[in-house]
């Protein structure tokens, strides 16, 4: 098991530091590819969709997650919230039990665990979705709760459509945490009906859309583990929280009672050869890290394909002059040389970077992140003073790589898994007692 690593106040401003900068260069980009796509005309639409998939998935999320951290609170409100730090679905469900009772129920109440998110998984539910095929392990997308994503998920197809579904996710509450009011559970959830998938009115992104009324969905999940299972107890919180009406994360109007069904599954049997681990979502390597990583592999290949350009072809520069003065064909070997022994240094460096950033590494994920600003600054400098020009044939790639690689790390995915730390298993005779409601 993981928590996350308190932050040292050096390391608090510096993320801050990189996160917002983060968010200026994605802008910077956006307004680049915006000049490249009117220069190419409406007939080269790949770049309008570049424009749009960078718009909808990297600049208007990271821009909202800039403003959310001002006005969303940051404490227990009865909402989850989005990756973006939009305030998302409503937590309608409390559980009590182990999470192996929690993962019996479940099953026995005819719901199937999700896949986690991941590449194989998003273009799968991608072509199901569009070809209408069943995908019954469908994943849905992370929600936060306690600064972290759902430990797993639950769903129910409908008519073999993977754009229809019941769906709820699950978060396993910190030790000694109590719901306002002091009742203590073990879990919360939070569950919804994906109606149909359509455009997010804050992002623009391709996304399930819900249900208004959440409450019929709270009340199917609770249904359908106690007529599954005769061993759970079910109580309500009346008046949890104030009924109201609001939008989810997607723009998808809400509504609620406010009642809160607690569930009790501590006396449902469960076999002891049930060898299921615990989940804890911050053990699972999330995807801005990978993708972080795989750009620095990038811009090592970048700089490695460079240095074998440098120390094979000195010859051909030969005719350059140096400080306006005769050419001198050694001295223009050796700088080329040493230019092309520093590049493959620093390439290989940047391997090794990629790596310890894919293992977790804090330091360097830090790194990398400086690294990608530096070049950004430069870039910035020299395109406001007219010395560079920067277009898609010059420049451009090599401006997008460094701030995409600042984007995935400077992520709240990334620094948290990077910044997580193991802790030792409590024995279970040690275990500290929890009140019950």
């Amino acid at each position: 098991m993981y928590k996350a690593m308190e932050q040292q106040p050096g390391d608090s401003w510096i993320d801050h530091a990189f996160f917002v900068l983060a968010g200026a260069s994605a802008a910077w980009l956006a307004f680049l590819l915006a000049g490249e796509s009117f220069q190419l005309g409406w007939g080269q639409l790949w770049s309008w969709f570049l424009f749009w998939a960078f718009l909808a998935y990297l600049l208007l999320p990271r821009l909202h997650r800039i403003l959310t951290t001002i006005y969303v609170p940051g404490y227990f409100i009865g909402r989850a919230r989005t990756s973006d730090g939009l305030l998302g679905d409503p937590v309608n469900v409390a559980l009590l039990g182990a999470e192996r009772q929690i993962h019996a129920i479940m099953h026995r109440a005819g719901w199937t665990i999700a896949d986690d998110v991941t590449f194989a998984s998003s273009r799968r539910i991608i072509s199901s979705t569009i070809l209408r095929q069943s995908y019954t392990q469908a994943p849905v997308s992370p929600l936060y709760l306690f600064d972290r994503q759902q430990d797993f998920a639950y769903q129910q197809e409908v008519d073999n459509n993977p754009g229809k579904r019941h769906h709820v996710r699950f978060w396993r509450c910190p030790d000694g945490w109590m719901l306002p009011g002091g009742h203590t559970v073990d879990w919360l959830a939070a569950g919804t009906y994906d109606r149909s998938v359509g455009f997010s009115l804050f992002t623009l992104q391709i996304t399930h859309k819900i249900e208004q009324n959440t409450d019929v969905e709270r009340d199917h999940i609770v249904r359908t583990v106690s007529e599954a299972e005769p061993a759970v107890r079910v109580h309500v919180i009346k008046d949890f929280s104030t009924g109201y009406h609001s939008r989810n994360g997607g723009g998808d109007s809400i509504s609620t009672d406010g009642d809160l069904p607690v569930v009790d599954a501590r006396g449902v049997p469960v076999a002891e050869a049930d060898g299921r681990k615990n989940t804890d979502s911050r053990d699972r390597r999330p995807a801005p890290t990978i993708v972080g990583a795989a750009l620095v592999v990038v811009r090592a290949v970048a700089a490695l394909a460079l240095a074998v350009a440098l120390l094979t072809s000195s010859g051909d520069f030969s005719d350059v002059t140096l400080d306006d003065g005769a050419a001198d064909p050694q001295t223009t070997t050796a700088v080329l040389t040493f230019l092309g022994i520093v590049v493959l240094v620093f390439g290989l460096g940047e391997v090794f970077l990629a790596w310890r950033i894919f293992l977790g590494s804090n330091a360097a994920r830090v790194i990398a992140m400086g690294l990608s600003s530096l070049s950004i600054l430069v870039q910035a400098i020299d395109a406001s003073t007219g010395s560079t020009s920067i277009t898609l044939e010059a420049g451009l790639p090599g401006l997008a790589t460094d701030i995409l690689v600042l984007l995935a790390l400077s992520s709240q995915r990334a620094r948290v898994y990077a910044k997580r730390q193991r802790v030792p298993a409590v024995p279970p005779g040690l275990a500290p007692k929890r009140l019950t409601p």
